[in-house]
């Protein structure tokens, strides 16, 4: 027993041996392994989660906005291929898109800054929009954009060869309008904007009328209707008496015509025609035509007191009184007829504004 625990304290140090420098190792393998990281790796970072480059895009493109927007033209309808510049406040072009079938454009990907829109067309007037503030992830739809056809400048000049052309045009549109085809309505003008007559062509005009065969029937039937209801019985009845009716009538439309339609207009520069206005109301319409006996336009387009027809009148009256029979003469018969031949040019501007458009030829479009 002796033995066994002597040769036993041996084995015991032994192990304890074996086991005591085991562990230093095992510390020390740590300690070096710890001071190694720390050395080698002396500035990378202690793992504080997971980093996401994906995660950081979707941050950003969280952040930008849009500016969309459609091209219209005047008629509503969308304008395709028009160009459109998005720029900086200072004016700095950014981008510029063309708009598609839809006539839409789209700016994405903007970040928050303040923008504008302009839009090009060809033909088309130019678009400039006021200040667009984009605020981050917002996506900003503007107002339809409407573009009207660009005002073309055009500079015409009218020579006196041009000016006698025009004129005589005019006679000759006036020339063939005519009531049913056969009554004549030469002065009923159907264009508002018809250039004015020369005093020549104011002449011929008159002429044409005083001369058209219709002329004659209606003053056989003036005169015939004075036959019948015996007025200036001073005339006397039977043929004879017709004819000095029939004379005193038409020499009475011949000084009227002659007078009011050509001598007075050229002298005054006014337009002898009725100027057919047919838009308003029925009143309107009526009242116009009504004042159109007293006012008239005058050959630069302005509308002044109808010196021309109303002295037209009145000077035919005064010349009646040197054919009607002495016992029918007088101021009276003058201002009697000089006011009947006024109100006759309201009724029969009346009949032009409501009735002779729509059963007359050749009537301008």
């Amino acid at each position: 027993m002796f033995d066994a625990a002597q040769w036993s304290k041996p084995v015991l140090v032994a192990c304890f041996l074996s086991l005591f420098f085991a562990r230093s190792s095992t510390v020390a393998q740590e300690s070096l392994g710890s001071i190694t990281e720390d050395s080698l790796l002396p500035d990378a970072p202690r793992p504080q989660g997971i980093f996401s480059p994906t995660g950081a895009n979707d941050s950003q493109q969280t952040g930008s906005g849009s500016i969309t927007g459609t091209v219209l033209d005047t008629n509503r309808d969308v304008l395709q291929g028009a160009h459109v510049t998005l720029a900086a406040p200072s004016g700095f072009a950014l981008r510029t898109v063309e708009t598609g079938m839809n006539g839409e454009f789209a700016f994405t990907g903007l970040p928050p800054d303040v923008y504008k829109v302009t839009v090009t067309a060809p033909g088309m007037s130019t678009f400039i929009s006021s200040q667009i503030p984009l605020h981050s992830g917002e996506a900003r739809i503007v107002p339809a954009v409407t573009l009207p056809v660009s005002a073309v400048s055009t500079s015409v000049t009218v020579t006196g060869e041009s000016k006698k052309k025009l004129s005589e045009q005019q006679v000759q549109i006036a020339v063939q309008q005519r009531v049913g085809g056969v009554i004549p309505n030469f002065y009923s003008a159907y264009n508002w904007n018809a250039p004015p007559m020369l005093a020549k062509q104011k002449f011929q005009l008159s002429i044409r009328s005083i001369i058209d065969p219709v002329s004659f029937l209606a003053v056989a039937g003036i005169a015939g209707a004075e036959q019948y209801r015996n007025i200036f019985p001073a005339y006397g009845g039977g043929i004879e008496g017709y004819g000095k009716r029939y004379g005193a009538a038409f020499a009475t439309h011949v000084s009227g015509n002659l007078l009011g339609r050509a001598i007075y207009p050229s002298i005054f520069h006014q337009d002898p025609r009725y100027f057919y206005k047919g838009q308003g109301s029925i009143g309107s319409r009526g009242l116009y035509a009504i004042s159109a006996a007293v006012i008239a336009r005058g050959d630069d387009g302005r509308w002044r007191p109808n010196y021309s027809r109303v002295l037209g009148n009145f000077s035919a009256a005064a010349i009646s009184d040197l054919y009607y029979p002495a016992s029918d003469r007088g101021a009276s018969l003058v201002i009697f007829n000089g006011l009947a031949g006024t109100g006759a040019d309201a009724v029969s501007n009346l009949i032009r504004e409501f009735l002779l458009k729509r059963i007359t030829s050749h009537v301008p479009q």
